[in-house]
């Protein structure tokens, strides 16, 4: 039976929050306005930082990439997870399940090092303006931006080669979407080797990035400190409290969920928190870091000033 255990697998069941049905109709609607919002938040950078010439810089060339990144985050399981909150026996179909995990873990390993470089352009910005595009040119800015691609597909790479494939009939997952922790729990083979990878993978993509951004924005704030203006000082220690904050529920929802010893099963505050990084951080992304941009302001009117 072990040995045919992979192709028997064609399905699985997601029970999500069917337990709770008052809970999963308040979730439904939590989720769908951050969906939406994030759609239309990410799409209008993406859009506004390709069509406005002003916004062809190594700042709004990152955000352009998390909102891209966030983009896809949110359209590979929030759609799935709406259409399944009021069915009676939600499933997911094997590979799709596949894809949707590993597609996750590429996506969200790669914003976990984007979110650092873009703290180091910020750095850059406003400790050394007169250096900046010298510091960040082009070529840097790509060549970054394409090591932290490949550093999580090398990751994700490897999870995948160490998958098991022995599921001994276990068929129920207990969460909204295929997830890396709730999918190696069905295994009923050896997962010691994946679960060793996946704790020495999350120490890397990171407390590394975490804790440089935590001391870059700290230098931040000493240079923030020797701005003359009370406005200007205050403009500043807000917008760098923001990222922090961001950055802070981003990476905190990670770091609970692959950090801490891990259960037989997911409790219901997993599930949970597993919505902050992969719904609630895709939608604050662009309000924090983009939409109360005074440049990105002023691109979207001309935008919609053009179109009129």
């Amino acid at each position: 039976m072990g040995a045919t255990n992979e192709t028997m697998i064609k399905e699985f069941i997601l029970i999500g929050l069917s337990e709770h049905p008052r809970g999963q109709t308040v979730f439904f609607w939590f989720l769908l306005m951050a969906y939406l919002t994030s759609l239309l938040g990410n799409s209008l950078i993406i859009f506004l930082s390709i069509a406005d010439p002003r916004l062809h810089n190594p700042m709004y060339f990152f955000l352009c990439i998390l909102s891209l990144i966030d983009l896809i985050i949110t359209n590979n399981t929030v759609p799935e997870v709406l259409a399944n909150c009021f069915l009676y026996r939600p499933t997911i179909s094997f590979y799709r399940c596949l894809i949707q995990m590993y597609v996750g873990l590429f996506l969200v390993s790669t914003e976990c090092v984007l979110l650092a470089i873009m703290a180091y352009d910020r750095f850059a910005a406003i400790c050394q303006p007169l250096l900046y595009m010298q510091i960040m040119s082009w070529k840097l800015c790509i060549s970054l931006v394409a090591a932290s691609v490949g550093l999580s597909f090398l990751i994700t790479l490897i999870t995948v080669l160490l998958q098991p494939t022995n599921f001994c009939g276990h068929y129920v997952i207990n969460h909204f979407v295929c997830e890396l922790q709730s999918f190696l729990k069905l295994a009923c083979s050896n997962t010691h080797i994946s679960q060793l990878f996946m704790q020495m993978s999350s120490l890397l993509i990171l407390i590394p990035p975490f804790g440089f951004i935590v001391v870059t924005y700290g230098r931040i704030g000493l240079a923030v400190l020797r701005i003359r203006s009370t406005q200007g000082r205050r403009k500043a220690f807000s917008t760098c409290s923001s990222h922090l904050t961001v950055v802070s529920i981003f990476y905190g929802a990670i770091m609970i969920m692959y950090l801490k010893p891990q259960q037989k099963t997911p409790s219901e505050e997993e599930k949970i928190i597993s919505v902050m990084y992969g719904a609630l951080t895709p939608m604050l992304n662009p309000l924090i870091y983009s939409l109360r941009n005074r440049d990105v302001k002023g691109a979207f009117w001309k935008a919609v000033g053009r179109k009129r």
